[in-house]
């Protein structure tokens, strides 16, 4: 196909950025955007130069788009989901995928049954110090990976779950660190509810299937304007790996070396230093895998797995065990 055509469900914060990613491409035609109120739809319909719908099912019966992207709020992902795909239209939808395992399983099987394309923007993964950590652990700079370590989060509020911040925001980070280090095969977990808007911070010890431990700390009880709000460190007894801020700083030393390597964005770099810019870079290996008919490159089944990996998380903080977790879906 020469050009794709996308119809936009949300006109909330980051809808701006599904509006701007797929407005930018050459290859794109983003037709129209559906939205829950006219007076944002409307408003990011005419910044955008778009038709606006505040019905789904009205605008895909009428626009017919190739691909629908859809950004919603965090706990209203369900249903406009579900009707999409039952209208039989490919889709990227935003992080997390839904909150209930069953709602997942239904989305997932229901596309399944259509032969839809179905991508999840984990768009951490397209971030320059990420894509870098991973190349250096396939080429064996690190030898096998020894243990890794996360901690992400500033300000939250109650969300409408006492678990918001494990599902809506910790996902990245389960999705992050098994695409490092492989399966999560079991876990045991600490939260606190101490700040009243639900289990706002978590620690999580984690034992990989390849034998690697690891920690994660996530929180919304500190704040997003503090330096080193995202850390991970990836070690192996050859090396050790540090991400500073997902996009700022990617630093590497070797075993036993004082002396390491740091990339960090130059001057004029302004799209690697950006973090919004992450979606950039996946929408080339998203949309390349739509044109050929192949599965994309961050299917919605990453969003069942994280799903899956906080709901154990939350087993083990309610039984007071260490929990196994299942086989990725």
């Amino acid at each position: 196909m020469s050009r794709i055509k996308v119809a936009l469900v949300g006109a909330g914060g980051w809808g701006y950025q599904h509006a701007r990613v797929f407005s930018a491409r050459e290859d794109v035609e983003l037709c129209a955007v559906a939205g829950r109120t006219e007076e944002r739809t409307k408003a990011r319909a005419e910044q955008f130069g778009l038709r606006f719908y505040l019905d789904i099912e009205e605008m895909l019966a009428a626009e017919k788009p190739d691909l629908v992207s859809i950004s919603l709020p965090n706990m209203g992902h369900y249903e406009p989901t579900l009707k999409v795909i039952r209208a039989g239209y490919p889709l990227l939808v935003e992080k997390p995928l839904v909150f209930d395992l069953t709602e997942g399983e239904t989305l997932l099987r229901e596309a399944q049954a259509r032969e839809l394309f179905f991508a999840i923007n984990f768009n951490h993964r397209y971030a320059k110090p990420v894509q870098m950590t991973k190349a250096a652990i396939e080429d064996g700079r690190l030898g096998d990976l020894v243990f890794v370590t996360s901690r992400f989060g500033g300000e939250g509020g109650w969300g409408g779950h006492p678990h918001a911040n494990l599902i809506e925001t910790q996902c990245h980070v389960f999705d992050m660190l098994e695409h490092f280090c492989g399966a999560i095969a079991s876990m045991q977990a600490e939260m606190t509810d101490i700040t009243g808007i639900g289990f706002s911070t978590i620690v999580l010890s984690l034992k990989f299937a390849n034998g690697a431990v690891g920690s994660l700390l996530g929180t919304y009880d500190s704040s997003y304007a503090y330096p080193g709000t995202s850390r991970v460190e990836v070690n192996g007894p050859a090396g050790r790996i540090v991400i500073d801020d997902t996009v700022k700083r990617f630093t590497f030393h070797r075993a036993g070396e004082e002396m390491g390597q740091i990339w960090e964005a130059g001057f004029f770099n302004d799209i690697e230093r950006e973090f919004h810019r992450t979606f950039d870079r996946y929408l080339d290996p998203m949309l390349d895998s739509f044109k050929r008919g192949a599965e994309p490159p961050v299917h919605a089944r990453a969003g069942q797995r994280a799903l899956a990996l906080a709901w154990a998380a939350i087993e083990s903080y309610e039984t007071g065990r260490r929990v196994a977790v299942a086989d990725a879906v």
